[in-house]
């Protein structure tokens, strides 16, 4: 983080200090600093920030059992309120919608329920399949203070209880129509919460109709259920299971894998670059603890069976999500098509360029370009808003205003990912208790409930895969990538072997969709609002880990993106009318909740906001809606009809999701309005993405490519084939109808009906701000010696910080230096011919007597300096001079560091630029 004026100098006067250790730095009275290349993050929150806590504002702690402490604990999942404990008169776990059962746990044990019939709210805005405890499984006498997880897999969980002499341990899960528990200190013990039809008695196999829903219970052989008349059933057993009949005739077919108990449960994926195709397979292992039989009964979602080639059985459930479909077997594997993304589209031919230049302008020169934003959530839609204009303002040759906008998006991200002494702002700090980085300021409960972080961190990925696409090396680790791939890793580690953060936190593998709450506290379990920000997040994942060549990172982005695709279309847009109830009367949910959904937001129930919260943000990841075009109309006919038969806010947005459907019309409604945009958009980025749709035409999936950053778009007039290419070397691009199209190096490329094209290359080497003179642009990853380098394109620093600049170029100075104070630049390439001159442009408004030398060093802070000059005040710390010093000959490659150094503790010198040469 960069420190104004008043506080740096304030820093100063009393002497605050850091001191490097060991790859962080420890901060005077609080938290260290951990090191992420030139980035890093507090180890700690600072000083009076919240953390998880409930809804008193009490600090809590996962509620785990001993031998799973200090593990990364899955938060943001269906299951989440048995490990966070939202309010304090409740220890156990609020409602918990597994599909097809539904969970509540209790002092007794768990509430077993199959919410099978919708109920429709007296608003007709919101269908419920509320869960209702059909029975209670437990162990006789058990009063357990509170509810602890003894693990987890991916989709499955293991609460326990524990009252000092009895104990309770189950495994719940996703698709499991078993209940399995594990019972100490006394005889199992299942509850009936209305009258119990007995049909099948006489051994350790009971069949129950409860509620007119059918069970059985099953416990080991040679035991036998004894009834309590129709209130309840006890055994002497030490391990038992409950299942959900489809139908009493299945009761052979469950008594067959009862005592297969379910010990993990793990989602895989690979993908085929090759075919375009992805393959998730989801594997339940299991130990049986009566025979030898392995393999479970799994009740799977309609995203997964209709893309499935597995066979299922004949039996089925009714779910929130539509018909769920047994299948018989450990494990099961379904495939998608990967229809790509891409950073933005190409360049319409015919768009006004003058127009697109002034709305570029117009929102760069703006007194705050990031609009005032302060926590997460709003500086992420800055800098998207601000990175969605450098490819637009590159397609058309406006390099000033791509390079400013690059400049923006790198120092407020800069600033971000940046933790430093004292900080208490614009920083991300490391809960180790729940293993999560926390961005702060948070908004929307990002910090006390752990809510929305891949909607809020995805637009900080997103921009800096922009930036990466012009500035490779500040992407890398050794810079600012390594803190962007945390941030990724944060709502979805891909590593298991990396135990700073769970598994995909946000993202369920099972469920096919993220959940925004980080406790799931609610009488409806999780829910999840904007499915086109849990897009965004996986859009950015993949374009991020194509820059910067992590395939790890880019192929759990692609799993994520084609699995959610499926159930954004089933569940939010039910495309195909299978889903929703008859009787909930709309065609969209603004929200997906567990017990089923809502035509609602957080925040209003105004129409527009509903439905486009389910559009934006609008990005070269939106392409998916193209899908389904007839749902896009209905869509927003649905919205207009609700709404006096116009749109009035977002319209921006909302054109834009039309324009996947309808260019046509969606540039006709532009052209004639030309309206304010939502907050994370701008004018320049809503018409450039509808009238290039109107030029080269709709999403075409019928195509795929051995590329993942692509597109295919049609019209009346034929395809339009998009590539974008974010390797150091030049790709052929195939596509699945023998089309081909060559991509330059660090590229988009184009070719279709209405013309060819490749976007103008990016950004001129570390740091395309503007400069005084003329720069070079120098070989990847190396910075020319002998062009003008940018003291703020610096990739780290100590103790320095940025503020705008009046010297002839603009842009901004480095500035606060002091004793001790440096900056490091990589890959300073200064050739074969020895450079024996260094030149610094340098202003000083320093007190009388305060001076201090300006030294450069070669590949170590610590080491000889090679040449140096004396600074003292120059008139102003904006009264600008070009200083020269002599060096000894340096040739070949070398790290650069510009120390500073100074008999006073003041801050005593500016740096704009430096530069070196022969002579």
């Amino acid at each position: 983080m960069r420190f104004p004026p008043p506080l740096r100098r304030v820093m100063t006067a009393l002497a605050v200090t850091a001191t490097a250790v060991a790859g962080s730095i420890v901060l005077a009275g609080s938290a260290s600093a951990v090191d992420v290349g030139a980035g890093g993050y507090a180890s700690a929150r600072p000083a009076g920030a919240a953390g998880p806590s409930d809804s008193d504002g009490a600090a809590v702690a996962p509620k785990v059992t001993g031998r799973m402490a200090g593990r990364a604990v899955p938060t943001n999942d269906w299951w989440s309120s048995l490990v966070f404990q939202r309010y304090a008169g409740n220890p156990y776990s609020e409602n918990m919608y597994a599909h097809p059962l539904s969970f509540h746990a209790n002092a007794g044990g768990i509430g077993v329920g199959h919410p099978d019939t919708p109920a429709v709210t007296a608003d007709g805005r919101m269908y419920e399949f509320v869960h209702q405890s059909d029975l209670n499984v437990g162990v006789a006498g058990l009063n357990a203070p509170r509810t602890e997880v003894d693990g987890w897999g991916d989709w499955s969980v293991s609460p326990r209880w524990s009252d000092g002499t009895r104990t309770l341990r189950t495994t719940i899960g996703h698709g499991s129509p078993y209940v399995y528990a594990e019972a100490a200190g006394g005889d199992a013990l299942v509850t009936f919460t209305g009258t119990a039809g007995v049909w099948q008695s006489g051994g350790n196999v009971l069949g129950v109709t409860v509620n007119g829903r059918d069970y059985a219970l099953f416990a080991p052989s040679g035991v036998t259920w004894s009834l309590t008349g129709t209130a309840s059933a006890s055994a002497p057993a030490a391990f038992f299971s409950v299942a959900l009949l489809p139908s009493r005739g299945a009761l052979p077919l469950f008594e067959k894998y009862a005592y297969s108990f379910v010990t993990d449960t793990r989602v895989s994926w690979s993908y085929d670059e090759s075919a375009a195709r992805l393959r998730a397979t989801y594997t339940a292992t299991t130990a049986a603890r009566q025979g030898s039989r392995t393999g479970t009964l799994q009740a799977l979602y309609r995203h997964q069976w209709t893309n499935s080639a597995d066979a299922v059985t004949a039996h089925r459930y009714a779910s929130p999500r539509g018909e769920m479909r047994l299948r018989e077997g450990a494990s099961f594997t379904t495939t998608a098509e990967f229809n790509g993304v891409l950073p933005a589209l190409p360049l319409a031919p015919g768009a006004d360029r003058a127009r697109l230049r002034a709305a570029v302008d117009a929102e760069l020169d703006a007194t705050d370009p990031y609009k005032g934003a302060v926590d997460t959530y709003w500086t992420g839609k800055a800098l998207w808003r601000l990175a969605a204009l450098i490819p637009v303002a590159n397609q058309i040759g406006h390099t000033a205003g791509r390079d400013k906008a690059i400049r923006l998006v790198k120092e407020r991200l800069a600033d971000w990912l940046t933790a430093g002494p004292g900080e208490t702002s614009r920083l991300f700090a490391y809960d180790s208790a729940w293993k999560t980085l926390i961005g702060y300021p948070a908004g929307y409960g990002t910090d006390k409930e752990l809510n929305d972080h891949h909607f809020h961190y995805g637009y900080f990925v997103l921009a800096g895969a922009v930036v990466a696409q012009h500035d490779p090396a500040w992407a890398s680790g050794s810079q600012y990538g390594g803190m962007l791939k945390l941030l990724v890793k944060d709502a979805a580690n891909y590593d298991r072997s990396d135990g700073r953060f769970p598994f995909l936190r946000n993202f369920d593998p099972y469920a096919g969709h993220a959940w925004a709450s980080g406790h799931a506290g609610f009488a409806h379990g999780n829910n999840q609002e904007s499915s086109s920000e849990a897009m965004m997040f996986n859009a950015a994942a993949i374009l991020f880990g194509q820059a910067t060549g992590d395939t790890a990172l880019r192929d759990m982005g692609i799993y994520q993106y084609t699995t959610e695709r499926e159930a954004v279309g089933e569940y939010w847009f039910d495309t195909e009318g299978a889903v929703f109830p008859s009787s909930y009367g709309h065609d969209t949910l603004g929200m997906v909740w567990g017990a089923g959904g809502g035509y609602s937001t957080w925040w209003t129930a105004n129409a527009e906001e509903i439905h486009g919260i389910n559009m934006l943000p609008i990005t070269g990841g939106s392409l998916y809606n193209g899908a389904w075009k007839a749902d896009i109309r209905q869509n927003i006919e649905e919205m207009r009809a609700s709404n006096g038969g116009r749109e009035s806010e977002w319209r921006d947005v909302i054109w834009q999701f039309l324009a996947m459907a309808d260019p046509g019309t969606a540039l006709s409604l532009w052209q004639g309005a030309d309206p304010a945009p939502e907050d994370g958009d701008s004018r320049a980025h809503a018409y450039h993405w509808i009238s290039a749709l109107d030029a080269w035409g709709t999403p075409d999936h019928s195509v795929t490519a051995n590329v993942p950053a692509y597109a295919v778009l049609t019209t009346a007039a034929g395809k339009t084939y998009v590539a974008y290419n974010a390797s150091g070397s030049a790709v052929t691009a195939r596509f699945s109808d023998r089309q081909t199209l060559a991509v330059p190096a660090r590229a988009m490329a184009w070719r279709g009906p209405a013309g060819s094209g490749t976007e103008p290359g990016g950004g001129g080497g570390p740091d395309p701000s503007p400069t005084p003179t003329p720069t070079p642009t120098p070989t990847p990853g190396r910075v020319d010696a002998r062009s003008t380098i940018q003291a703020e394109s610096h990739q780290a620093q100590s103790g320095t910080g940025l503020e705008g600049t009046s010297d002839s170029g603009g842009g901004q100075n480095v500035a606060y230096i002091a004793n001790g104070d440096w900056l490091r630049f990589d890959g300073v390439d200064f050739g074969t011919e020895a450079a024996r001159q260094f030149k610094a442009r340098v202003a000083s408004g320093a007190g009388a007597g305060v001076s201090g030398l300006v030294q450069v060093r070669l590949d170590s802070p610590a080491s000889a300096p090679v040449g140096d000059f004396a600074v003292g005040n120059t008139g102003g710390w904006q009264s600008w001079r070009t200083v020269a010093a002599n060096i000894s000959g340096v040739t070949g490659t070398h790290t650069v560091y510009i120390t500073f150094s100074s008999g006073q503790p003041a801050d005593f010198v500016n740096l704009n630029w430096f530069t070196f040469a022969s002579n």
